[in-house]
């Protein structure tokens, strides 16, 4: 058995998952995400803002402390989509690498979604029907990634993320309708790209990751506090996922913000998140009923690329 710690560094989040490894399944000790937006602004400035940078700096450090008092014997660090987009990540890595004694990995947008795959499937069992399609929506992007079984044979990382998405199009509280379209031109227009990668038509079992998708969820239950344990493998009707998008994408932020699920930090791109994750919803099911399939209910997985970064730590 081997503890491992994956840290895994967002556009809206850095989260931290210390396990116990052993046999290729993972036993949590401890798993927490703080909302520290490195990403802010990124999309429009080309670079990080010394203050978000601090932010991430500071919650970096506490997490080398939960490490050492936990004993943990491998570290694997990830940063994603705003690391990838910044000039200045320089300053990001070396502070990084004097908190925790690693570097930092700054990955492609394909291994964000190989281990994401790797996370999210790991709840299925083999009867899922078909090729499955993991959609982990980020902050700064969303990654589409497809395979069967275990393994995946296509994926597209696109530049499309709550906080992106919130910063171009969603500036008013709530959004106008012209905002809305825009953002939705803006989604499906990367949607066109995926689909001439992504063969979507093949998908039996679809499964959203990540905050947004997570969240989205919470609301469709009608939960009134964040619930891992029942948002986990659920399985739901992709008209009621849906619905809950739409709900989440009208209100003000007032009103998300009272919502007992809801994550402080995720009060203000929510709407985003959901909007991308309805049009992906329905862009999926329409490709598969064109190919004379069904598709109609999606499933949420708590298990995402935090976990296959902690599957993939070498042993040290």
């Amino acid at each position: 058995m081997t503890r491992v710690a994956a840290i895994d560094c967002g556009t809206n989040s850095i989260r931290l998952l210390i396990a116990d490894r052993a046999d290729g399944q993972l036993t949590d000790v401890t798993r927490l995400m703080e909302v520290v937006r490195l990403g802010q602004g990124v999309d429009r400035t080309g670079q990080f803002d010394p203050v978000a940078l601090e932010r991430t700096l500071q919650a970096t450090r506490r997490y080398a402390e939960l490490c050492r008092e936990h004993e943990v014997e491998a570290v694997r660090f990830v940063a994603t989509s705003a690391t990838r987009d910044a000039s200045n990540r320089d300053e990001f890595l070396g502070g990084v690498r004097s908190a925790l004694g690693v570097d930092a990995e700054v990955i492609s947008g394909a291994e964000e979604a190989s281990l994401s795959f790797a996370g999210a499937v790991s709840i299925l069992d083999e009867a899922a029907p078909g090729d499955r399609l993991v959609v982990d929506i980020g902050g700064g992007s969303t990654e589409l990634v497809l395979g069967a079984g275990a393994t995946p044979d296509a994926s597209i990382s696109l530049d499309m993320g709550c906080v992106r998405m919130t910063e171009r199009h969603l500036h008013d509280d709530p959004p106008t309708d012209a905002q809305i379209s825009s953002a939705v031109a803006d989604v499906r227009a990367a949607l066109d790209r995926a689909a001439a990668e992504v063969p979507m038509d093949r998908v039996g079992t679809i499964v959203g990751v990540a905050g947004s998708v997570t969240t989205v969820t919470a609301h469709a239950l009608g939960l009134e506090s964040y619930q891992r344990e029942r948002i986990n493998a659920t399985r739901l009707p992709i008209a009621q996922v849906r619905a809950a998008c739409a709900e989440l994408l009208a209100m003000p932020r007032t009103q998300r913000a009272g919502l007992g699920f809801m994550h402080p930090g995720r009060v203000d791109v929510i709407g985003a998140g959901a909007l991308i994750w309805s049009e992906v919803l329905a862009r999926v099911a329409a490709e598969v009923c064109a190919a004379g399939g069904d598709l109609s209910e999606v499933l949420t997985s708590e298990h995402d690329i935090l976990d296959g970064i902690a599957l993939s730590v070498p042993a040290r």
